[in-house]
């Protein structure tokens, strides 16, 4: 019977998990220092153990994991879920900004900022 992994490494970790959508952007986000592990900036190949807490910025996200169970293949999410506990904050919604609020002196609004106000109008 083979033993079970005690460790692996963070991005490929990560992206078993599903927090990535591949693992080439979980290295990525490893060596532009967006991943920390228990604290600490660390490099795609630092392993991570149970019970280790995981940061991860990726999308204009923070998504903060403590590992449960190691998994070095990529699982289904059913399976994923049992492999961390989430502590991320909740997602920004697009309705939590403010809209339509321009600073004073920005000029004309562009194309983009009218049609968001427009289907903020339309609602």
């Amino acid at each position: 019977m083979a033993s079970p992994e005690l460790n692996a490494r963070v991005d490929s970790w990560i992206w078993s998990v599903r927090l990535v959508k591949t693992r080439s952007q979980a290295a990525a986000a490893a060596r532009a220092g967006h991943v920390r592990v228990n604290g600490d900036r660390v490099k795609p190949a630092h392993p991570v153990r149970v019970g280790d807490e995981v940061r991860l910025r990726h999308d204009g996200r923070q998504r903060i994991v403590v590992v449960t169970r190691i998994v070095s293949k990529r699982v289904g999410a059913s399976v994923a879920d049992e492999c961390l506990i989430d502590h991320s904050p909740p997602p920004v919604t697009e309705d939590a900004t403010v809209a339509g609020v321009r600073d004073r002196g920005a000029g004309r609004p562009t194309k983009r900022d009218r049609r968001a106000l427009e289907r903020l109008h339309h609602r």
